[in-house]
């Protein structure tokens, strides 16, 4: 009974400690969690956004970030930011598809023909339509981040061609469209948790994972697997989610100010992103890690089947069209 009093009045506390917003007479605290180490640049872009919204406000409404998972996964951060308990947290593109469909498309393989085409779609009326499309589900999208482009990394065997995934197990996110496409290429796909990883790395749970340049040097599984193949087969961006329910809360002016620095937040990740790319290759190499460049063409023609059969989709196959138009 005493264990169960104390758990009770744990929740209690987390809860009321957490409040997405917490309110004084002078100004509103927003509370903004998220999974990722403080050198990240995504969190590094996050950083600018809360200043650039304590420069507009005057101090009137400030962000307060929890990095580093110490407010839960992010899966309870969703989940906390859906009954207000939250205000804003950081999700990959990929959990948003079990909200929507549509986000399913920023997830399958070769999409995006450059770095470039996966902005405009981004920053352009499809990204727009995406973030406002969460809305019945408490969920409301400020921004995309860039996250770059996923390759595999693994253990000790270099992947040169989709054969070589063949008898691999590849951690993936808890994504369908993920799954679907590392079983198309051969490997097969091993649903686990981010903070789960390196241990599974470790012990031979996995033989390899995908990911992009930062997330290998800033998880340090570079010091588990030795072989980075860049296929980029992906380019899944992350995206910043505030909960309707503490949106609502705020005035016109309050949302006007956040929104504008989420916007004006973009460009500056994305320039940490790109510094990072750079820095995190050069240390992972530095550490033992070999860089393969294998033919990226074979790795397309392997998941074509699998693009067509989404693109027959009655919504997948509109967005789909609509992302492939993009100038």
């Amino acid at each position: 009974m005493r264990t169960k009093i104390v758990k009770a009045f744990s929740l209690v506390f987390v809860v009321v400690f957490l409040l997405g917003c917490t309110e004084t007479k002078q100004h509103k605290v927003l509370k903004l969690a998220h999974g990722l180490d403080p050198t990240h640049p995504v969190h590094k872009g996050m950083v600018f956004m809360a200043e650039r919204l304590a420069e507009k406000s005057g101090g009137k409404l400030t962000i307060d970030i929890y990095p580093s998972g110490q407010l839960g996964s992010e899966q309870q951060c969703v989940e906390l930011l859906q009954i207000g308990s939250l205000a804003i947290t950081k999700v990959s593109a990929a959990v948003m598809e079990s909200f929507t469909p549509k986000f399913k498309a920023l997830g399958l393989p070769y999409v995006f023909r450059s770095k470039e085409h996966s902005f405009k779609v981004f920053d352009g009326e499809i990204g727009k339509e995406l973030l406002l499309g969460t809305e019945e589900y408490w969920i409301r999208g400020l921004c995309f981040y860039d996250a770059g482009f996923r390759s595999f990394y693994t253990i000790d065997k270099p992947i040169n061609t989709p054969d070589d995934l063949k008898g691999l197990k590849i951690r993936v996110m808890k994504s369908q469209s993920a799954m679907e496409m590392v079983r198309a290429l051969g490997g097969s796909p091993t649903p686990i948790s981010w903070g789960e990883l390196y241990t599974a790395l470790q012990s031979g749970v996995v033989d390899g994972a995908e990911n992009n340049e930062p997330s290998l040097y800033t998880s340090h599984h570079y010091e588990v697997c030795k072989q980075y193949s860049l296929d980029e087969h992906t380019c899944v961006p992350d995206v910043l989610i505030i909960s309707t329910k503490v949106w609502n809360t705020l005035s016109e002016q309050e949302q006007k100010w956040l929104q504008e620095a989420a916007d004006e937040s973009v460009p500056v990740e994305r320039k940490y992103w790109a510094e990072s790319v750079e820095e995190s290759l050069r240390i992972v190499q530095e550490n033992g890690v070999k860089i393969n460049y294998p033919d990226k063409e074979l790795f397309a023609k392997k998941v074509a089947p699998l693009l067509d059969k989404y693109r027959k989709d009655e919504v997948l196959g509109d967005i789909l069209r609509r992302i492939e138009a993009v100038k």
